[in-house]
């Protein structure tokens, strides 16, 4: 994947985010594109080999308008800044958790999990933690998961917690409540995995990380090191879908 081309693209287009800008350079565009999709049929193609679920999905099963929603926002500016596929057996929308790639000027992101649940999901899940308490330290506080995803800020007391991926290297969690959610124990050694509000695990990575096809490997370990903790939620989740 030639993610300095696509870096550079995006990087010019952040400083001239205006349609006769775009659809003077839509070519270079639309070769940017390509390119991201090439490698994203890779990354699924790598992913299939330890997570057969997700083999049968294509490049738009995983990818996103480039045009943005601006209805609602204060910023206007028509298109994104970034590129993102998200590797996921049920679809782009699904509650379950799956494979994220983030490619971004100076934003760049390799991730895993689920990033917003229900409540009730939430609260299910909560549950499972405390009832199969080992086998969830094992997903979550093995040496591979620590050394992509591990973080101090998961059971600082730091209040709240609402940090932007890319203010830190890498971590668990994106979001968490300022106590014990409520009917769960405040007492449990593990606590702060319940006041967890998401389960998105993430490793930030440079601009060029993603050149060439060697990257494959190392999103391959940092997506195999988070599966166990994605089967883990999963299992739960798939019972609401």
């Amino acid at each position: 994947m030639d993610a300095k081309r696509i870096i550079g693209f995006l990087r010019q287009l952040m400083a001239n985010n205006n349609r006769p800008w775009f659809q003077e350079h839509k070519k270079e565009y639309e070769a940017v594109r390509a390119e991201f999709e090439r490698g994203i049929v890779q990354a699924i193609e790598r992913v299939t080999t330890f997570d057969p679920e997700v083999a049968h999905l294509q490049v738009k099963d995983c990818t996103y308008r480039f045009y943005r929603d601006t209805r609602f926002s204060p910023d206007k500016s028509p298109y994104k800044n970034h590129l993102g596929a998200y590797i996921n057996a049920k679809g782009k929308m699904a509650l379950r958790g799956g494979y994220y790639l983030h490619l971004e000027p100076d934003h760049c992101v390799v991730a895993v999990g689920n990033y917003w649940l229900p409540t009730n999901i939430l609260t299910s899940c909560r549950n499972e933690m405390m009832a199969n308490t080992d086998e969830w330290l094992k997903c979550v506080e093995n040496p591979e998961f620590l050394k992509y995803f591990g973080s101090d800020l998961v059971n600082s007391s730091k209040e709240p917690m609402n940090i932007p991926y890319w203010d830190q290297p890498q971590g668990f969690g994106l979001e968490k409540l300022k106590t014990c959610p409520s009917g769960f124990p405040r007492d449990w050694p593990y606590v702060h995995y319940l006041r967890l509000k998401n389960y998105c695990a993430w490793h930030a990575v440079p601009d060029d990380f993603f050149e060439g096809d060697a990257w494959l490997d190392e999103v391959e370990r940092m997506f195999r090191a988070a599966k166990p903790m994605m089967d883990f939620m999963n299992a739960v989740i798939d019972d609401y879908e």
